[in-house]
């Protein structure tokens, strides 16, 4: 990552001293980065994200990457006239959409950002749960209480599926080559049948098979808000399943705290959630005393 030209040569060493101790902290360990299709932004963004990875890599971390890419498949439903159909705000994978989502998350999406990470330098290999059997998923099940009759009624959302088992020879023989991999939650059930697994689920699954350091799920939020919508550095778990029953964490938050209390309770060692679109957000949070998002630690 090149300095900005505004620092003096004695300002540019300031901040390598300050960061040293972080790089130390961090060496040979893996650090997952769940990189949402929100947080991708546009190509200026990807850069940063790229740049920041390739550094990371440089400084004996190791990285892995998990992506998602809602917008991307929305998109590309529209274009090809595939409707899409939701119940209770969750979109429904049917044959035809689980195809796009294979071929834009698996495909292009994948490839976009193996393609940034390589421009910087790195050497990143596009992946998803498939290959080598690396993730195994299982139909996904959604209750929801009905509220006239209070009745409980299970949602079939289709192809959508969750991780059942993770095997990480694959990934530990390429993080052991110093390659970066970068993963699409594109998985098989063992029947052969092609699921989608949610982006963050996903990520969490791998952090924990790992046993990662730290798992980052870069978002377009800047954290954990509080009731005055201002940031929480710092949870529990205990904390956070608080903040869940009094409704301040709510909507799409709340499976990604369950994702960061998943991957905890995994065994990795800290979760942290931030905002992907400011620039070098990962490098902030990992090399910086002051961090950036919210961290959560058992």
């Amino acid at each position: 990552m090149n300095a900005p030209h505004n620092l003096t040569p004695s300002q540019a060493a300031e901040l390598l001293v300050q960061a040293l101790p972080h790089m130390q902290r961090y060496d040979q360990e893996v650090i997952v980065i769940k990189y949402g299709g929100n947080a991708m932004g546009d190509a200026a963004t990807a850069e940063d994200f790229a740049e920041d990875v390739v550094l990371l890599e440089q400084s004996g971390l190791k990285p892995v990457v998990c992506h998602g890419g809602g917008p991307q498949i929305a998109r590309m439903l529209e274009k090809l006239g595939i409707k899409s159909e939701f119940k209770q705000g969750l979109r429904v994978t049917d044959a035809a959409t689980v195809d796009v989502v294979e071929m834009v998350l698996a495909g292009s999406v994948n490839k976009e950002i193996v393609g940034y990470i390589s421009r910087e330098g790195g050497k990143a290999i596009g992946l998803c749960g498939k290959d080598g059997n690396m993730v195994t998923a299982r139909k996904a099940t959604r209750t929801i209480v009905d509220p006239d009759s209070k009745i409980e009624q299970v949602l079939d959302l289709g192809f959508v599926g969750e991780p059942e088992t993770v095997d990480t020879t694959v990934l530990k023989a390429i993080l052991k080559e110093e390659l970066i991999p970068v993963l699409a939650p594109v998985c098989a059930a063992a029947d052969g049948q092609t699921y989608n697994v949610n982006a963050d689920t996903f990520a969490g699954a791998i952090a924990g098979a790992l046993n990662a350091k730290r798992l980052l799920l870069l978002t377009d939020v800047p954290g954990v808000l509080d009731k005055d919508k201002k940031l929480i550095p710092e949870l529990t778990i205990e904390q956070c399943r608080r903040l869940i029953a009094d409704g301040t964490i709510s909507g799409g938050m709340i499976p990604k705290i369950e994702t960061c209390i998943y991957a905890l309770e995994k065994g990795v060692e800290a979760v942290v959630i931030l905002d992907g679109k400011v620039p070098h957000a990962a490098l902030i949070e990992l090399f910086t005393d002051t961090g950036s998002g919210t961290i959560i630690r058992k």
